[in-house]
């Protein structure tokens, strides 16, 4: 429903990779996706969408609307357009920590897209535009679709383009780019009449300045003295970064009106970040108009190659790699979600149908080996790791004409 790219790099905001990903989940359940999983080279369906999302956790609190609008035409052309803010507070560990004050900043982003529908193939294609005061990005992506095999098989090809300009708030001397590319392989198939396979392959190579203009790493004052406490040090990252991503999904179908899914994911890149994500999904329509939709996530990663919670001394030149960015790291997350839509009974001659729908996840966070720098009392090195819970919650509404 909404793409969103949380790109955001001032201080703390670079949110863990699963932030993003729930909050660019649509609220359309299992069933939604077994028909555009069967169906593939067809339209997108006409609708409005106005939403509010919601995220908090380990002090930093994210909200906004959403309103996206998508109209089709002569029953081959499908236009789209999507506003999304995001209005962003924190006062999270990295902010205390470093000394900074809390603060608060605003976040906009604009897509428009298109699709074309040939026989039983699909162009799509759009750009987004993202802008906060240390960071915009322009994002350009072309994708095609094709049935074959009695439309019981869809293979599928996209490629985007990110241009992205990193700023750092109080220097006006600072300005960087960066340079993604991004290229994705799928495959759908009906495996059964009750059972869907979906398998998508993605490649991505970034290349500028990738680490955050605030972010430092600490080092120790002395390395025979831990005592001796520790001091920081600008990060510094490599410019070029390479990853790749593998993701299979099953749905099936069962008798009484529901789905049952699961799906595993494994990312890796260059920088020695493997992780790993599985989920396991249930809806459930019932009473006609209700449905309910319940999901597990589980996610793992290791830490990048030149991640350290406390180096021994300073960086000695540019190639010497470091980072002490959580989301670098070695942690841990489990997410449960719960997702409830109603249709409305409201039938108007220019009006197919509407529907209510509200989205909770409860996000647990856990660092194996990243410090809780409030524990002043410990030696360095010694601190309690940090943990934290998050809330995601999703309002929307959908008008279907």
């Amino acid at each position: 429903m909404v793409a969103i790219s949380m790109k955001h790099y001032s201080s703390d905001k670079r949110l863990v990779p699963a932030i993003g990903g729930l909050l660019a989940q649509g609220l359309a359940g299992p069933l939604l996706l077994w028909v555009t999983a069967t169906q593939a080279a067809i339209l997108p369906e006409q609708r409005a969408d106005a939403m509010y999302h919601s995220y908090d956790g380990g002090g930093v609190t994210i909200d906004g609307p959403s309103v996206l609008i998508r109209k089709n035409f002569a029953e081959a052309v499908s236009a789209s357009a999507n506003y999304y803010v995001d209005n962003v507070s924190s006062a999270s560990i990295d902010v205390i920590t470093s000394g900074a004050s809390e603060y608060d900043e605003k976040r906009t982003e604009l897509s428009v897209g298109g699709d074309y529908l040939y026989d039983k193939s699909l162009f799509s294609a759009g750009y987004t535009n993202s802008d906060e005061s240390d960071y915009s990005a322009d994002t350009w992506y072309f994708s095609v679709s094709q049935d074959f095999f009695g439309d019981l098989s869809n293979l599928s090809f996209s490629y985007s383009r990110g241009d992205d300009e990193v700023r750092q708030n109080g220097n006006d001397d600072f300005e960087e780019e960066i340079v993604r590319h991004s290229y994705r392989l799928g495959l759908s198939q009906v495996l059964k009449p009750d059972l869907i396979m979906t398998f998508n392959y993605e490649v991505i190579t970034d290349e500028g300045y990738l680490n955050n203009p605030y972010r430092s790493y600490r080092y120790l004052s002395d390395p025979l003295d831990p005592d001796a406490g520790y001091q920081f040090a600008q990060e510094v990252y490599p410019d070029t970064r390479t990853s790749d991503a593998a993701n299979l999904r099953l749905l099936y179908y069962l008798p009484w009106r529901a789905t049952l899914g699961a799906s595993y994911r494994f990312f890796s890149d260059d920088w020695g970040i493997d992780a790993h994500t599985a989920q396991i999904s249930y809806t459930h329509t019932f009473r006609q108009r209700w449905i309910l939709d319940a999901k597990y996530r589980y996610y793992q990663q290791s830490a990048a190659d030149f991640y350290s919670d406390l180096f021994l001394a300073p960086s000695q030149d540019a190639k010497d790699y470091r980072a002490r960015d959580k989301e670098l790291s070695q942690f841990s997350s489990n997410s449960l979600s719960l997702y409830l839509s109603y249709e409305l009974p409201v039938r108007h001659r220019w009006l197919d149908k509407s529907a209510v729908s509200l989205q909770w996840d409860k996000i647990f966070f856990d660092y194996d080996n990243f410090s809780d720098l409030t524990d002043v009392a410990a030696t360095p090195g010694q601190e309690a790791l940090y943990n934290f819970n998050a809330d995601v919650i999703k309002m929307l509404i959908t008008v279907w004409y």
